[in-house]
């Protein structure tokens, strides 16, 4: 469906296809329908929601209902109707599904509390559902419980930063209940899609892992005939692009793992693609292997600290993270230090030290081959 507001000054382009939820209203084969985004969780059984009336929907926020999850009755009426405000401008703050449905339905705050009839039965008119059955996962976070006092906790949803959405399997342990959502996803849909992907890049990293570890080449000798200050900058860059190739390697990562596999293997896959990353690196530019590996060896650490399950609270976790990150910045900074020494230390063994053999040498061959 056509969205008329992604011209909108602040309109966010992840939101163009979400007025197809609209389509929901067409679905006249059923008597009620409940439409919910692909980050929601459900803690129970939830059957009561298809007794519900022709529209019902949570306020996470106090003035503004959410379409995370919404219960409806398919209409043609309603549809076409839908269709027709949208041809005509209807006003949409956020150009999106969320903001054109709760225009449409402006009045439904002052709408009485959903209640499931104990026979049963389906009730008529539009509804309140109680906060329960949309759950903000941040409240969890804050105590590591649930305490929604209205309605059953029964549904779970992770708005916020798109980046974080529980199925992106680096989303945990900063989102710890991203696991259900992934044991839902393993009971239902599986990761047969990613998994050829998981195999071929796992034999990958460990050839490169194994060659690195079999093969330790010297670093290119290099012989300058210019100035120290041409011999400094030429340095300088072999450092700065030594730096730049240890960040792009627990970088890259990130971009050729899939994003939506079991964050488990996601994780593991990373820990080994940087390892075998760092290897390249440690053996182009003939750098000692530890300081490398520091960065890698303190994210193993934070993932351990941040999915200690016994934290009374989220900020007791929150603590513990920062004052993990707090200590570990000087073994972060030491490693540098040390890496940088080690790459000054390369450079004047294999570059300067031929240079002056090879100036001393009378063989006009080996002058030329440093």
């Amino acid at each position: 469906m056509d969205n008329p507001y992604k011209r909108q000054d602040n309109f966010d382009k992840r939101f163009k296809l979400s007025l197809n939820k609209l389509y929901a209203w067409s679905l006249v084969d059923y008597d009620r329908v409940v439409m919910l985004d692909a980050d929601n969780l459900f803690l129970q059984n939830t059957d009561e929601l298809f007794q519900c009336g022709q529209f019902c929907a949570v306020f996470i926020n106090p003035c503004v209902f959410h379409t995370g999850l919404f219960v409806l009755q398919p209409s043609m009426v309603v549809f076409k109707d839908m269709v027709r405000e949208l041809q005509n401008g209807r006003e949409n703050p956020d150009g999106a599904d969320q903001g054109f449905i709760a225009s449409y339905f402006p009045e439904l705050l002052d709408k009485p509390m959903f209640h499931p009839p104990s026979n049963g039965t389906k009730v008529d008119g539009t509804y309140r559902l109680p906060l329960g059955y949309q759950m903000d996962a941040s409240y969890y976070y804050l105590k590591l419980r649930w305490s929604v006092p209205c309605g059953p906790n029964s549904v779970i949803t992770f708005p916020g930063a798109p980046w974080l959405k529980p199925w992106y399997w680096w989303s945990w342990p900063v989102l710890p209940l991203g696991l259900q959502w992934h044991e839902q996803r393993r009971q239902t849909l599986g990761y047969g899609a990613e998994l050829a992907v998981i195999l071929i890049q796992s034999a990958i990293y460990v050839g490169v892992i194994a060659m690195t570890r079999l093969a330790r080449p010297s670093f290119s000798k290099l012989c300058y005939r210019r100035s120290d200050k041409s011999i400094t900058l030429v340095h300088n860059s072999l450092k700065l692009v030594a730096l730049w190739c240890i960040l792009a390697a627990y970088v890259t990562p990130f971009f050729i793992i899939p994003h939506t596999v079991h964050p488990l293997l996601g994780w593991i896959l990373y820990l080994l693609a940087t390892f075998a990353l760092c290897s390249i690196a440690i053996n182009i530019f003939m750098l000692p292997m530890l300081p490398v590996l520091v960065p890698w060896l303190g994210i193993v650490g934070v993932l351990m600290v941040m999915a200690f399950p016994w934290y009374p609270d989220g900020v007791v976790r929150a603590l513990f993270v920062f004052a993990y990150a707090f200590c570990s910045a000087p073994f972060l900074w030491a490693s540098m230090v040390r890496i940088v020494q080690g790459l000054q230390l390369s450079l004047e063994r294999e570059a300067f030290l031929p240079a002056r053999l090879g100036e001393s040498s009378p063989n006009s061959w080996f002058n030329k081959l440093y």
